[in-house]
């Protein structure tokens, strides 16, 4: 980082749990900070899955550079083996931890950024480059000056489509009204919108899972109320994933409780199904079909994962990967095509970095559209980042994560080390690791 800016701030784009989380280690290292949310408050998309409960209990879920700030203001830490919902993840973590007096200060709330540049320059201008700061521009038209930019934004308002080719289905758009993303709350303030209806749930990852589960414990409840869900792949095996053999319980249990459902009827399963048009009908409902089959429903939930959007950054020199979105040195370890959540390595700031000195986007944006991301990953990304900004080169470097297995790698795949991913909140979507889906 360049000493000639030590006056200027690191600029951490987004509160949620990895950009607080980096707020927490800069904090700590002495460097000075600054947190642009464009929310009213920390943890805003955490708190649009608030009804969800984590399948990961609290000890993996807090950040150890927030632990140690918040433990120093008096704060009784949730019992550690709880599965916290995301509404308690906000309240009783995020919170307190963002009002501490060593971060409110230094956190904007109703600050949306929308470019990130150089300072008098674009991207094509290299002289003197290295030595200009970052320039954040704000919705409002405020700029910020920074010394490095972390971007923690995340991708849940970037989600992908219901089109099997990743663009969106004939029908799609004129479909829109009848169509949820990932995570209703089916059995809460959405029920009335899925009572007595059917409902067709598209993806194949731990937020369908959660969905078509709140869907068939509606059913028994409402009459009228039906389930269909639709994969892109023959089986539904990787969403079941380990189930008894899961290290976490929570979510091995969530595989065996859907599989019982499917077993049974109450969800119907269409497998190898890939959505190519949708077709509203005259009466209030939509016609989805795969180009063979045809599925009539009252509505939709897309929960077919998201994608990062890098448009506010246009003007850095960024190397992303042409295929996942991520860093391209990163890319390689978390392809979907090729690994599983078994087989990612720990990695850190080496692999995050751009040819734009002092970027980085951490946390689930970091990954693309690869879906085996998980919160703890997050959480070492930021302390590894900040380490090398604050020069501490062999802390940077020394990534590690140690992580309870799924039971659902280690035939055909062995895990490496015991360092198995942890699935974040139940949203992970695409792709064939047993993080993830077999194809939507």
């Amino acid at each position: 980082m360049d000493t000639r800016h030590s006056d200027l701030p690191v600029v951490v784009i987004g509160a949620g749990p990895v950009g607080l989380a980096a707020a927490a280690h800069l904090h700590e290292r002495g460097l000075p900070f600054t947190v642009l949310e464009a929310g009213d408050g920390p943890a805003a998309t955490v708190r649009e899955w608030g009804h969800v409960r984590l399948f990961s209990p609290w000890r993996y879920n807090i950040d150890h550079a927030a632990r140690r700030l918040l433990n120093e203001a008096g704060w009784v830490e949730p019992d550690p083996e709880v599965l916290p919902t995301g509404g308690q993840l906000a309240a009783e973590y995020l919170q307190p931890f963002a009002d501490l007096p060593a971060l409110k200060p230094h956190v904007r709330y109703g600050a949306r950024v929308v470019a990130v540049t150089r300072l008098g320059m674009d991207r094509v201008r290299t002289a003197g480059r290295d030595a200009a700061p970052f320039l954040v521009r704000l919705a409002g038209g405020t700029d910020v000056l920074a010394r490095a930019v972390l971007d923690a934004t995340g991708t849940w308002t970037t989600p992908n489509v219901l089109g099997a080719s990743g663009i969106p289905a004939p029908g799609e758009s004129a479909a829109a009204p009848l169509v949820e993303h990932a995570l209703p709350d089916v059995l809460g303030a959405d029920r009335a919108r899925f009572a007595g209806k059917r409902t067709m749930v598209v993806g194949a990852g731990h937020s369908a899972a959660n969905t078509l589960l709140s869907l068939a414990e509606l059913a028994s409840q409402a009459p009228g109320t039906s389930v269909v869900w639709a994969i892109r792949s023959a089986s539904p095996a990787r969403t079941y994933g380990g189930e008894a053999s899961d290290a976490l319980p929570a979510r091995g249990a969530l595989g065996s409780r859907l599989r019982a459902h499917v077993d049974a009827g109450t969800v119907e399963l269409l497998t190898a199904f890939g959505v190519q048009r949708i077709t509203p009908t005259p009466d209030g409902a939509v016609e989805v079909s795969d180009g063979n089959r045809t599925a009539r429903v009252d509505r939709i939930v897309s929960a077919t994962g998201f994608r990062p959007d890098h448009s506010f950054v246009a003007e850095l020199r960024l190397d992303l990967d042409p295929v996942l979105g991520s860093t391209r040195a990163l890319a390689p370890l978390i392809d979907p095509n090729e690994h599983s959540c078994g087989t990612v390595p720990p990695h850190g700031v080496d692999e995050l970095a751009h040819p734009e000195p002092g970027f980085y986007a951490i946390g689930v944006k970091s990954y693309g559209r690869a879906p085996t991301f998980l919160m703890a990953t997050g959480y070492e990304q930021a302390r590894s980042v900040v380490a090398a900004l604050a020069g501490d080169w062999a802390a940077a470097r020394d990534v590690q994560l140690d992580l309870p297995e799924t039971g659902v790698c280690s035939s055909g795949q062995p895990l490496g080390g015991g360092r198995t991913l942890l699935p974040v909140f139940g949203q992970v979507e695409t792709g064939t690791g047993c993080c993830g889906n077999s194809g939507t």
